[in-house]
């Protein structure tokens, strides 16, 4: 569909990437991946034609029509969410228009025999056909069905887009690009502004899409669901990786650890190369053989690494005074602006050193409760925070508080405190603040600089309650190892609003979902909350009684409330209890698994030097053989009996 041929893009000296070859064809799903500056918005915006690149061309077929969806862009504010949408169809309804005028005209005219007529009324036929192809009428409905997965509601349809965030007309953009059903989608981020309904929503939307895709995101749950191909922007070159995302991480490892070793032994030979020269360059007799080390040392061509995206960093929040047992305790809160009530008899209780979060559709309360907790916002009810409560905030306008004089490593350096000033380059590094970008003025940064040098700033303030709202936003993925690492060794309080799953997974124990008015408070992780919702019906989540085979409770004070929260604890345990039998045996079947490769490996290197003349009658070698033979054996009917019994604990 799109051949990208020798590809260069150069921005000064350094070039992004140089001789890019690569095709996207039929239904491929593709990831596109790399350290942030990498080239990867650019690729997109000139596969699009939207920017030229130095050298190389990029070639689609004939009848390939592309939809990109930038990270930003300028959106219109006159219109309705249901009159920008429907622009998608722009060309359907202006063939629709041709063909009612056609239509009158053969109604109004009389010169049924005439050739005139006749090639009127086969050019309508031909239109009129296409027309029925292209999804006749049907596209209100594909609208409906669009704006509703989005996250839209039937009252949002008729309300005009200037009434909206960013991130919801980014939504309507997103639903332009999806209806228009071009061969090739290309989405630059397009998960950042959406709830996790809507990305499963759209996840099941590109599956079925008859287009090829390439995207760009850091969210890791999604692209792996996603695509089935991998481009990666490593040292200035593209490489094509046929695999899923998680299977492609295995493999850049395993071609980081050859290029390595390529380059030690490089390194090696240029270092006895440049030795031999010094200690023959003043001996006659060694002339000719110290201008021939010099020769090939000359076209030696030095061998680059692929970068790491972020080197290894470990964060530590500063030590904060321990708050009381309930840090936060809510009873019977409520929330309204003007008739519209947001929720009501919000009643639950967050112990010290929990990790929780706040799931649900955007505009279903989460941000708002979270206003109340800082004391931002009035509120019906009771909320109490607790004794030695020291709450860190990070929201999207933190960011606009920053002191635009100062530079990136200046802002940190004023909150840093102790040895952690001794790490602050690594720790702007981790967050994509490496080299030159250190010593950049506030005043100059994107806004997705500027959130992220405020989730620093947050990192290193001695707190033992965090609130962190859609902290991810703006992080890649090595960032975010780095965030979620720290806030899993944190020993105070976290409340995290997140529409990230894979960040939430093993980060939270605690799941407090917001819809139809209702907070319901679902043990265990993100995915075991995920796996309840897919067996219930979608609708019901946003119904203010829940349903009572449900293994959720709503957060009220009702009289049964104790004899839920019982059961739900013994399901909680329970569940917890299988999982640690399930991680142990997973263990048991690795580690298992990593023997058996290891003595295959020796089994291999025994069998290549038994080829030897000299080592074919080595008792030695043929004792090891015999031996290391038995042992796997051995192994293997361990793997055997392991994989069973983990098989039997999954069912």
């Amino acid at each position: 569909m799109i051949s990208v041929e020798h590809l260069t893009v150069e921005f000064g000296v350094k070039p992004l990437f140089r001789d890019a070859t690569f095709t996207i064809g039929d239904h491929d799903r593709i990831a596109l991946v790399g350290k942030n500056g990498a080239g990867k918005s650019t690729l997109l915006k000139i596969i699009c034609g939207q920017q030229m690149a130095t050298s190389g061309t990029v070639t689609p077929s004939g009848d390939t029509t592309i939809g990109y969806l930038p990270q930003v862009m300028k959106l219109q504010d006159q219109t309705t969410v249901r009159e920008e949408t429907r622009k998608a169809f722009a060309s359907r309804m202006a063939l629709k228009q041709q063909l009612d005028a056609m239509n009158r005209e053969l109604t109004e005219r009389t010169d049924y025999e005439s050739e005139e007529y006749m090639r009127l009324v086969e050019k309508y036929t031909e239109d009129h056909e296409r027309y029925l192809m292209m999804g006749g009428e049907n596209y209100e409905a594909e609208i409906e069905r669009t704006l509703t997965g989005l996250g839209f509601t039937r009252t949002d349809f008729d309300r005009p887009t200037a009434e909206f965030s960013g991130g919801w007309r980014m939504r309507i953009e997103l639903a332009k690009i999806l209806l228009q059903r071009p061969s090739v989608l290309l989405l630059d981020e397009p998960t950042n502004h959406l709830d996790i309904e809507s990305i499963q929503w759209l996840e099941q939307f590109l599956a079925s899409s008859g287009s090829s895709v390439v995207l760009v995101s850091h969210d890791r749950a999604f692209i792996n669901n996603v695509t089935n191909r991998t481009l990666d922007i490593s040292c200035g070159r593209i490489n094509d990786y046929r695999v899923k995302y998680d299977e492609y991480v295995v493999l850049r490892r395993e071609r980081r650890e050859q290029q390595m070793r390529a380059y030690e032994n490089q390194q090696k030979e240029i270092a006895d190369g440049r030795a031999f020269i010094e200690r023959f360059r003043y001996q006659a007799t060694k002339a000719v053989q110290v201008q021939q080390r010099i020769r090939q040392l000359e076209r030696i061509v030095p061998i680059e690494i692929d970068g790491e995206d972020n080197p290894a960093m470990h964060l530590k929040f500063p030590p904060c005074l321990r708050s009381g047992d309930y840090p936060i305790i809510c009873d019977e809160v409520g929330k309204s602006f003007g008739e519209h009530r947001v929720y009501s008899n919000v009643t639950f209780t967050i112990r010290r050193g929990e990790k929780v979060t706040f799931v649900g559709r955007n505009g279903e309360g989460k941000t708002t409760l979270v206003r109340s907790i800082m004391g931002q916002i009035p509120f019906d009810g009771t909320l109490k925070i607790g004794h030695n409560v020291q709450i860190g905030y990070f929201a999207q306008n933190q960011a606009q508080l920053l002191d635009e004089s100062l530079t990136v490593f200046d802002t940190i350096d004023r909150v840093a405190r102790g040895e952690i000033r001794l790490k602050i380059k690594d720790i702007l590094g981790a967050f994509m603040f490496g080299g030159d970008e250190a010593d950049k003025r506030v005043g100059v940064l994107s806004g997705g600089e500027r959130s992220r040098l405020a989730m620093i700033k947050l990192l290193l303030e001695p707190v033992n309650l965090l609130i962190l709202d859609e902290p991810t936003n703006h992080l890649d993925m090595a960032s975010k190892d780095v965030l979620k690492e720290a806030i899993r060794a944190f020993d105070g309080t976290a409340i995290i609003v997140s529409h990230d799953r894979e960040f939430l997974d093993g980060l939270v124990t605690k799941v407090y979902e917001f819809g139809g008015g209702n907070v319901r408070e679902h043990l265990g992780g993100i995915y075991d909350f995920l796996r309840t919702k897919k067996m219930e019906n979608l609708s019901e989540l946003n119904t203010s009684a829940p349903s009572p085979q449900k293994e959720s409770q709503t957060l009220s004070t009702s009289g049964d409330s104790a004899t839920v929260a019982s059961t739900g604890k013994q399901n909680y345990a329970e569940r917890k209890e299988q999982q640690k039998k399930i991680r142990k045996a997973e263990k048991e079947v690795k580690e298992c698994e990593e023997r058996i490769a290891k003595m295959e490996k020796r089994q291999k290197e025994l069998d290549s030097m038994f080829l030897s003349p000299e080592n074919a009658a080595n008792m030695e070698l043929v004792t090891e053989y015999t031996a290391i033979t038995r042992k796997l054996d051995e192994e293997n009917n361990l793997w055997m009996t392991l994989s069973e019994k983990l098989e039997d604990l999954q069912l």
